[in-house]
């Protein structure tokens, strides 16, 4: 086990340079050596180009494919495009100045923006309405990703079609299989019941401890901090289980209903008390989105949550003599599991996050940016980058490009990650529902709650009446 650690501890160094363990940051880099490929300067693009935004991938191989992808668009199309790459974590923040000043890229994809970018950008009128390229293949589409592309314009007072949905992710469970056989346990010890299941980490922990000797090895890897997205998108889940009803299916806000403030602050206390009772890595209070990855690759934290195959695909290597040690951590020791239980029973449900590609509704290229995505979002070609371009990081949201060999072969992770989204229970974001949610995601409004109770010693019931009231005022002021 030590071999394997000295192992990962050089890949995470590795990786993390390439920002390959965190899910939603990635370095700012030089120029990608590549035709059509540029960097954005959004104060200085040249409007009179038909213009792609895109994330700068984490490997200079995933740039390529995209550079490849617009190539095979313009031999098709006979148009040309120039594609700008972005670091993906200040793309947004680009496109949002880039608004502002009225001179928006024509196409972007993000992989972030369909949290708190795209639903607000849809309600102003920003994004052009792509009905015309969805309805001719919405039969391929699962219908929660259509369902959450459907947003509402507040300038036509209706809803439509203003996105593409591309891919989906959702929060996994991940643990060590070879500390949990340390600990005393296997596999199907691990509980459904939603007390037990927590209990358990605990357990494992003070097994653990005990064996080893060792304080510094912790039961769960729950992030705690307000910095990323990490922490709201796996309290986000505790909500869902306690039945917090913060929005209806109308999108009018109900989370003032005194009942959901009750599960609230147990929703809270439940989070919190990982944490302060020790079971939750000290440092947890500080981490980015790559936190959690490289607490759980380090061994520190036995089992955490991410929205990404990202922590199990840092040692999906190719076979030869030299990774088999990293592939016997990846097929045989990391494994990929299910949520647990709600505390009455019933199954909880993944909230999902759909990838998507948009068009600007000042482009003028609109013609030409259709062309690219209906040329996108080919089977072969969308299929393709998902498995090349994404490296496995979010799933198809067309069944059958889950046909394709690569999502079929005998891969532990993929298998449990494709029967959680598409056997599971799943639901959209609120976010898809009342664009207003958008901004309490963008203002990271639980993280701060839960930050506010495991650093500033704040009560639940303090917390969870600042965080409604907070949530309120946005729903209030939204225009």
């Amino acid at each position: 086990m030590k071999r394997y650690k000295r192992l990962v501890g050089w890949l995470i160094i590795f990786l993390t340079t390439f920002g390959l363990v965190t899910c939603s940051a990635a370095p700012n880099r030089s120029n990608i050596n590549t035709n059509n490929i540029t960097t954005v300067n959004s104060a200085s693009a040249d409007a009179e180009e038909f213009r792609i935004w895109w994330p700068q991938g984490f490997l200079t191989e995933e740039n390529t494919l995209v550079g490849q992808l617009v190539d095979g668009w313009q031999k098709e199309s006979g148009l040309k495009a120039s594609l700008s790459l972005v670091p993906a974590n200040l793309l947004d923040s680009e496109v949002a100045k880039a608004v502002e000043t009225g001179n928006p890229p024509d196409f972007l994809y993000s992989t972030t923006a369909d949290t708190n970018l795209f639903p607000k950008l849809a309600w102003e009128n920003q994004l052009a309405d792509i009905s015309d390229v969805i309805n001719p293949i919405k039969d391929t589409y699962l219908p929660v990703a259509l369902q959450t592309v459907n947003y509402q314009n507040r300038t036509t007072n209706k809803r439509s079609y203003y996105a593409a949905p591309i891919g989906q992710q959702t929060v996994h469970v991940f643990y060590w299989r070879n500390l949990l056989e340390e600990a005393g346990f296997k596999d199907s010890d691990i509980p459904k019941d939603w007390d037990k299941y927590w209990q358990f980490w605990q357990t494992v922990q003070q097994n653990l401890r005990n064996k080893k000797g060792i304080n510094s090895l912790y039961g769960l890897g729950l992030a705690m901090s307000d910095i990323g997205t990490d922490t709201f998108l796996g309290f986000e889940e505790f909500l869902e289980a306690y039945d917090v009803k913060i929005i209806d299916n109308d999108g009018k806000l109900v989370l003032d209903n005194p009942t959901n403030k009750e599960k609230v602050v147990k929703s809270l206390k439940k989070y919190t008390d990982f944490y302060l009772s020790g079971y939750v890595p000290p440092k947890a209070i500080e981490w980015t989105d790559s936190g959690n990855n490289i607490s759980f690759l380090e061994s520190q934290s036995v089992m955490t949550v991410n929205s990404t195959l990202s922590i199990p695909l840092t040692q999906r290597l190719p076979k030869n003599k030299y990774n088999e040690p990293s592939r016997d951590l990846y097929f045989n020791k990391i494994v990929t599991a299910d949520l647990p239980n709600r505390p009455d029973g019933t199954d909880l449900k993944s909230i999902l996050g759909i990838k998507q590609v948009v068009i600007f509704e000042k482009s003028k290229h609109k013609d030409a940016a259709k062309s690219f995505m209906k040329y996108l979002l080919k089977p072969q070609v969308l299929g393709k980058f998902i498995r090349e371009g994404s490296k496995g990081r979010m799933i198809p949201v067309m069944p059958q490009l889950l046909e394709d060999p690569f999502w079929k072969e005998p891969d532990p992770h993929f298998a449990a990650v494709i029967n959680q989204l598409l056997k599971q229970p799943t639901r959209p974001s609120y976010e898809s529902i009342n664009p207003a949610y958008s901004v309490v995601l963008e203002r990271n409004i639980w993280s701060k709650a839960i930050l506010s109770v495991v650093k500033d010693q704040v009560s639940t019931d303090q917390a969870a009446t600042k965080a409604i009231a907070q949530i309120v005022e946005i729903f209030a002021n939204w225009k």
